[in-house]
């Protein structure tokens, strides 16, 4: 539903002067000399090769595949000679168009949309924060040896122009590509949210643009092994210490169906008495699978067209409602989004291993909120013993998952049963 409210701003884009030249292919000879680094060189000098067709343009930019003097081969993102100009012309006429909607349609807020545009858009046009974002993720995620972020080339980078390591594979949510390469989806769909967790609500950085073009899977060859390739670090979301903890504590609330939680959690966010909408929207779920409990039984079809139908049926309610959260909220409402139709298109939605996952990151987080905040050894022993003990309990009901879908864990329950059964 949060989507389908934002693409208001999709309207405004196509009257600006982004949109003109947004999908017209770039000629890399129309620069004559590239600044790159220090250095103003042609393409050729630069370049082994250059592939003049981009593999991928976008309003903003466009990426070339090259290789350099020296062998690498490197994906070289060019800005669009106009968009620093015609940014600022861009957000103006958004603001205008946004103000005679407002004139005619007064119920409807959308002036956040001009808000997030003036913080955002500087930051995405500029490529050394996206190359900076790109290292800080590499390295906050390390631990999850899936993951893959092309290398940065700073000594050939500036602010229009960024060279990075190339990488390549099938979109994330090509379920015929991961069945043609032997990558187990589940797989796939379940490493994508533990990173997404981490980002949430461990580190409170999460990388808000994860469209199927930006997150590739690719399988090696000589190990065997699935990665998942996160490219387009330009637009992220810093959360708020105060933020993150209030999103961790809603989330495991509506995990458990704790409805005065969710409430209480809701209202702190800015959702006041319309946090049933709310809840829905982030969960994408009925008010009824919500109060039930969202892990209990997966997204049915009617289900899904209850859902698609009401959005159009309160979409004032939800324009009051993206009006009143706090901005970090929108962006993560945009991400969860993306993230949702991925898992819709590999059909791994709602899945126990993802709420499993979002538990753990929940419970670290504030375990770790909590031992900061205490300066007693006693009350932080108390605190990491809780966490373990939590931890352990995911983990406990996991594995009887596992046992349960396996085959293993069939013959397992057949044998209990015979011993059950001449044992009376």
């Amino acid at each position: 539903m949060a989507l389908r409210a934002l693409k208001f701003a999709s309207l405004t884009a196509a009257a600006s002067g982004i949109y003109l030249y947004g999908n017209k292919f770039l000629d890399p000879n129309d620069f004559g000399v590239v600044r790159v680094g220090r250095a103003i060189a042609t393409i050729k000098e630069l370049f082994l090769s250059f592939e003049d067709t981009p593999l991928g343009a976008a309003s903003l930019a466009q990426v070339h595949k090259a290789v350099l003097q020296d062998g690498r081969t490197v994906a070289v993102k060019i800005q669009h000679p106009k968009v620093q100009a015609q940014s600022s012309k861009d957000i103006l006429l958004m603001e205008v168009l946004l103000l005679v909607v407002k004139q005619i349609f007064p119920d409807f807020e959308f002036m956040w949309l001009v808000e997030e545009a003036k913080k955002n858009l500087p930051m995405e046009l500029d490529f050394l924060n996206e190359g900076r974002n790109a290292e800080k993720v590499a390295h906050m995620l390390k631990n999850f040896d899936f993951l893959k972020v092309p290398r940065i080339y700073w000594e050939l980078s500036t602010r229009r122009v960024l060279l990075m390591e190339f990488m390549e594979g099938g979109q994330v949510n090509d379920r015929a590509y991961m069945e043609r390469n032997g990558i187990n989806v589940n797989e796939i769909s379940r490493n994508l949210g533990k990173l997404y967790s981490e980002m949430i609500f461990v580190n409170g950085f999460v990388h808000c643009d994860p469209h199927p073009g930006n997150v590739l899977v690719k399988k090696c060859p000589a190990s065997g092994k699935a990665y998942i390739i996160l490219l387009d670090h330009g637009l992220y979301q810093v959360l708020s210490e105060s933020f993150r903890m209030d999103y961790c504590r809603l989330w495991q609330a509506l995990i458990k169906a704790d409805m005065k939680r969710v409430q209480k959690y809701s209202r702190r966010l800015g959702a006041g008495d319309l946090y049933p909408l709310f809840a829905c929207m982030l969960t994408a779920r009925s008010w009824e699978s919500v109060n039930r409990g969202i892990d209990q039984s997966p997204v049915s079809a009617s289900e899904d067209m209850e859902i698609r139908s009401n959005a159009a049926a309160y979409l004032p309610q939800i324009t009051q409602l993206l009006n009143n959260v706090p901005r970090q909220m929108l962006l993560l409402l945009k991400t969860n989004d993306l993230l949702r139709g991925i898992e819709s298109a590999l059909h791994t939605r709602a899945s126990a291993s993802s709420f499993l996952n979002m538990s753990r990151c929940c419970i670290r987080a504030v375990s770790t909120y909590q031992r900061n905040k205490s300066h007693s050894l006693y009350r932080r022993a108390q605190i990491s013993l809780a966490e373990a003990l939590s931890l352990w309990q995911i983990n406990l009901y996991e594995l009887f998952l596992w046992l349960k879908g396996s085959q293993l864990g069939n013959w397992v329950i057949a044998l209990l049963r015979r011993m059950h059964h001449f044992t009376y």
